[in-house]
């Protein structure tokens, strides 16, 4: 992709939430002419194309990558290595390849594990979301104002990464590259720790359930507005957890950390201590939403 021509063929794979509002914002840039979408529902498919997300649908991987300028990957973590197999004979020399996976440690290395030319795959990852899925779901605005982070290597071809750049740009992204072992350690602290607490919390109080009181039936906007993000995709986020255990099991030891200690001083009766404490994270998350822009 350059600023004269844009993307002649763009491949989808998994045509969803991230992918269909890609596909989405490069349209509103009128910077790709032609959008195949890949995927396993033919439903889902079908609801692409009649939605105008993509120009054509197949289920066939090879069939879908051949002759694209660039392959998006859109897929959940666990079907990488199925992903990256069935394309690799099918790529074309020229072909960009990338994706938008929450681990990009993973990511590299199935890449090297399957491509001929590994050099062309350039990993990234849109921080944007919302916990609906589907090609239905899916906006061209998505990713406005959102920060997109690309992770190549020293390897990486700087051709295909100024390809990729431009085109998160396109679609609305903030684009900025980090290392992928930094990249998975800063996002398993930001998101997928909160997704793992989230999902915690709902059992924790599902499984107090009795006879007599359901305590969903007493749960505000507090409950609510926490637990949103447990109402994510369970495949996905269990695809995302296990390629990035190290880094999630060492943020979920600080979280646990973080609980004893409140315990302790719960057990103490400690007020003061108590006081500290949630008005240092008051403090730090305002002084966050402030930083960007953001309120409540």
């Amino acid at each position: 992709m350059n600023s004269k021509s844009g993307i002649k063929r763009l491949c989808i794979i998994g045509v969803g939430l991230i992918g269909g509002s890609l596909a989405r914002a490069l349209r509103r840039a009128d910077v790709v002419e032609h959008i195949i979408g890949v995927g396993r529902s033919r439903k889902n498919l079908e609801t692409a194309l009649q939605l105008g997300v993509v120009d054509e649908i197949t289920h066939d991987i090879g069939e879908g990558v051949r002759n694209a300028d660039i392959v998006i990957v859109a897929v959940p973590m666990g079907m990488y290595e199925n992903i990256f197999r069935a394309m690799a004979e099918h790529l074309q020399k020229h072909t960009i390849i990338s994706d938008v996976g929450s681990t990009k440690s993973h990511a590299l290395k199935v890449a090297k594990q399957y491509l001929t030319d590994a050099s062309r795959f350039v990993p990234a990852h849109p921080i944007a979301g919302t916990e609906e899925s589907g090609a239905a779901a899916s906006f061209a605005g998505l990713f406005d104002d959102h920060t997109c982070i690309l992770t190549p290597e020293e390897s990486t071809d700087p051709e295909a990464v100024q390809c990729v750049e431009q085109m998160w740009k396109a679609a609305g992204s903030h684009v900025m590259q980090m290392d992928a072992a930094t990249h998975d350690d800063l996002l398993a602290a930001v998101s997928h720790l909160p997704h793992l607490a989230a999902f915690a919390l709902v059992n924790a109080v599902n499984k107090q359930k009795s006879g007599v009181f359901d305590p969903f039936a007493f749960a505000a906007g507090g409950f609510r507005d926490f637990t949103r993000i447990a109402s994510s995709s369970p495949e996905m986020w269990r695809d995302i957890a296990l390629c990035n255990r190290q880094a999630l099991m060492h943020q979920l030891a600080a979280l646990q950390k973080e609980l004893s200690r409140l315990g302790d001083v719960l057990r103490k009766n400690d007020g003061k201590t108590l006081l500290d404490e949630f008005s240092a994270a008051k403090k730090a998350r305002d002084q966050w939403l402030k930083e960007n822009g953001t309120d409540l």
